[in-house]
């Protein structure tokens, strides 16, 4: 396992996509770290303590990476992306338009593509002005009884600075998971996803250790890794139903007569590309 994870780095193009990918994943963490401009940083302590408390905060800071309540410049993370493809493909159902462009093949799914990309910039423009407003003293509903005022200046100008700050963030977000698809390794959105939840396991590893001891701890990884052992099996689980080619004769040789196989997935459902 170990030499062919070495042979990887052997091969220039996937070494460079490998690179790439690890790039792109190095300043998606820098940008959740980094806050947006307005922002009381020492209000950002009370909002992670709230979060750590479960509710709605510790849902939406899941597909964030924890930078939401850092109210960084990735806030949003992929969460407008998400929501604008599954909207475009519940249109595609009820629009003839779009369900024209989803028959049109490669060509139809650029442009749902680009109307995907527009969606996606109206949606982080509505829930970064709904983030500035909620996030404000004002915000209890969220943040808490006792609410962190993340915006102690709050103006239209701070407010617009914020939602183009986060907006852009989204955008870019966007951009970077494009890129990996075509010059990294994977689904590009379906990679940041996936770093956004993993990034929270040692802050939620040193909750349990604290709370309830080592062995606990030692309990949930034990269970966590089973779990992915579990999902890895079943996903790539095939059944080979064996096929036999008829022999033929071909001048004066036999030909043909060879066996082989046919790899149904275990696991179909899972074989359909994500949304994202």
């Amino acid at each position: 396992m170990i030499s062919s994870m070495l042979n990887m780095f052997r091969v220039a193009d996937l070494r460079k996509r490998i690179l790439f990918t690890l790039l792109m994943i190095l300043l998606y963490r820098i940008g959740a770290f980094m806050p947006a401009p307005g922002i009381d940083v020492e209000q950002v302590q009370l909002l992670r303590d709230r979060a750590n408390q479960g509710g709605v905060l510790a849902f939406l800071q899941l597909f964030s990476g924890g930078a939401l309540t850092t109210f960084a410049v990735f806030a949003l993370g992929v969460m407008p992306y998400i929501t604008a493809s599954i909207i475009m493909q519940v249109l595609g159902v009820v629009v003839p338009k779009i369900e024209q462009w989803q028959q049109q093949g490669a060509v139809g799914q650029r442009k749902i593509t680009q109307w995907t990309r527009y969606l996606t910039v109206a949606i982080a423009v509505i829930q970064s002005t709904s983030f500035a407003f909620l996030f404000n003293s004002g915000g209890n509903s969220i943040s808490g009884s006792s609410g962190a005022n993340l915006l102690p200046n709050f103006h239209i100008g701070t407010v617009s600075l914020v939602v183009l700050t986060l907006t852009a963030g989204t955008a870019l977000l966007m951009w970077m998971g494009e890129l990996i698809t075509q010059k990294g390794i994977g689904n590009g959105m379906s990679l940041l996803i996936m770093i956004s939840i993993v990034s929270a396991f040692p802050a939620q590893g040193s909750l349990i250790h604290a709370e309830n001891g080592p062995i606990a701890l030692g309990i949930v990884l034990v269970v966590l890794i089973g779990l992915v052992a579990a999902i890895v099996f079943v996903e790539q689980g095939q059944r080979r139903i064996p096929v036999q080619f008829a022999k033929r004769v071909v001048g004066r040789k036999m030909m043909g007569g060879q066996s082989t196989h046919l790899p149904l997935k275990v696991n179909t459902s899972g074989d359909r590309k994500s949304v994202v």
